[in-house]
């Protein structure tokens, strides 16, 4: 019997009645995948940008969050046409691609995604994870039913050119990342700055005007609900290196700082 693949993100983000909430998997870890992954998160972002990973660690990660009723998003280091080529061969089913500035690198990412005529990604179906070794029926003429593609806006030129990123053919959405944003309009390290916030909600209402949906890197909850108040229909909440040393910090505090201040009982 012909397997099928998991729905898309596209899919899952066209079904939902509400903001899709998602966690940032950034160890490397496939525990922390799964730990992520059974949290009760809509979708989990595995970082190939910003995180010890590579093909086998990534695939490992894929793996645990499988068992789990998650949409798992792998991030791409860069725009490359191998990296992607490779990533989708796992078997990863939606990708978002980082640093996408103009319309021209949106459309070398969509070709990317896609088999020739319509795109130049490598033929290797047979061999791969992705059609499940020639088992999941037709996968070479509907591959692209089977895969969806986000690019990422992170620069003030990339904000300038959202619609015509957005509006892309074979680009499924576009998430803002405040933090390389605010970098890119010289506030290093103040992606809440009020014009970082009014640079993100500028490229939110130029997405809308195409009808793709847009979203949002966002670990302050007030922004987080700001941003869904603006339209943003995912968003990442919370990665889980920031949840560990935020939380063993806490520990840290508790029970040893505090204690400095206890009396001496002798």
């Amino acid at each position: 019997m012909p397997l099928r693949l998991n729905t898309t993100f596209r899919d899952a983000l066209t079904a939902a009645d509400r903001p899709l909430y998602g966690g940032w998997i950034t160890t490397g870890s496939p525990v922390a995948a799964e730990i992520m992954a059974g949290s009760g998160l809509d979708w989990v972002l595995i970082d190939m940008e910003h995180a010890p990973n590579g093909l086998e660690s990534v695939l490992a990660q894929i793996y645990a969050v499988s068992a789990y009723p998650v949409t798992p998003v792998v991030r791409v280091p860069v725009a490359d046409v191998v990296i992607i080529k490779q990533v989708l061969d796992l078997g990863a089913q939606n990708i978002l691609v980082p640093m996408i500035s103009t319309a021209e690198q949106a459309r070398e990412v969509a070709a990317a995604a896609q088999y020739p005529p319509v795109g130049r990604r490598g033929v290797g179906s047979a061999l791969a994870r992705s059609a499940r070794w020639n088992r999941v029926e037709g996968y070479l003429a509907s591959a692209a039913d089977h895969v969806s593609v986000f690019v990422q806006i992170e620069t003030a030129e990339g904000v300038a050119n959202a619609a015509a990123i957005a509006e892309t053919p074979g680009i499924d959405g576009v998430f803002l990342g405040p933090s390389d944003l605010s970098a890119s309009m010289g506030l290093l390290g103040q992606q809440n700055h009020p014009d970082v916030v009014v640079a993100v909600n500028d490229a939110f209402t130029a997405i809308a005007s195409t009808g793709k949906p847009y979203g949002v890197n966002a670990f302050v909850a007030e922004q987080a609900e700001s941003y869904v108040h603006a339209g943003a229909t995912f968003v990442l909440v919370g990665a889980d290196a920031a949840i560990l040393a935020r939380g063993s910090e806490a520990l840290a505090e508790r029970f040893i700082d505090s204690s400095q201040d206890v009396p001496d009982s002798y």
